[in-house]
């Protein structure tokens, strides 16, 4: 059910939109007077609304997105406090519990997460659609690894995901630079499954988001654990828990019904059970 309306243009709770249409969640980034920018209370919220989508059986694939001319400028630095006396350790605890935990929750969430990004990804908001299973992009959008221009080290994942998706030099290249990427450039690179007009955005994400939610969800759920985990194991590992997955998948009535169509020449109709 969709949440309640927007109670004002500068109402934090207003920032982040959700709607649950047709078994997909919609998470609406709604702050485009800050290209989207991300304040804490928004993390958390984007943060709940992804642990719901995972323990929801009415939710099959989840669609982020942003409202205006950009996608996410990253983290709201103007609405952090003060600093005051910096005390070793606080830093690196913020960026746990913090940009951390939200590129975590993307990783981590139970079903699909297509990014549909409809202008600039900078920072944490660049790292946000990296972290999806699938990315689409508007033409106009652009990709900024922004860090390096205020003297720092990329965080919200990105050293992480990164070098998984493009290698390190390229990688590196874009650290190192901070230029803006281009949605064409960035699919060529790999960062993106596929660059759409503006106008066709909204209605690709649809279709590629209900195309998931008519799909096996455990399997899915399945499938995007066995392949995020994947760099970061052995091949012994990595046949283990493929075999432990597709052991988990066949107790499903998808799997069964999977079967059964292909037995009985049918398409088979998923429920994601």
């Amino acid at each position: 059910m969709p949440d309640s309306p927007r109670q004002s243009a500068s109402s934090p709770a207003s920032w982040i939109t959700h709607a649950t249409d047709n078994h997909v969640a919609r998470i609406t980034l709604d702050r485009p007077e800050a290209l989207n920018a991300i304040t804490p209370d928004q993390r958390e919220r984007i943060i709940e609304l992804l642990g719901a989508a995972s323990a929801d059986p009415g939710v099959r694939a989840v669609v982020v997105t942003g409202t205006g001319r950009g996608f996410c400028a990253g983290a709201d630095l103007r609405g952090a406090a003060p600093a005051g006396e910096r005390i070793a350790g606080d830093v690196a605890r913020t960026l746990r519990v913090g940009a951390q935990r939200l590129i975590g929750a993307v990783l981590d969430c139970e079903k699909p997460v297509i990014a549909a990004v409809n202008g600039t990804a900078a920072g944490l908001g660049a790292h946000l659609a990296f972290a999806c299973d699938l990315v689409l992009a508007a033409e106009s959008a652009r990709f900024i690894e922004v860090f390096v221009r205020r003297g720092l080290v990329p965080d919200g994942g990105g050293a992480y995901l990164l070098p998984r998706l493009i290698g390190p030099q390229r990688a590196k290249e874009l650290m190192f630079f901070g230029d803006a990427l281009g949605a064409a450039d960035a699919e060529r690179l790999g960062l993106v499954n596929r660059v759409v007009p503006d106008a066709e955005l909204d209605k690709t994400a649809r279709e590629w988001a209900d195309r998931l939610a008519a799909g096996p969800t455990r399997a899915l759920a399945l499938t995007k654990q066995l392949v995020n985990a994947s760099l970061d194991t052995d091949r012994g590992t990595a046949f283990a828990a493929e075999a432990a997955a597709q052991e988990i998948n066949m107790a499903t009535q998808d799997a069964r019904e999977g079967v059964a169509g292909f037995v009985e020449r049918r398409t088979p109709g998923f429920r994601g059970r």
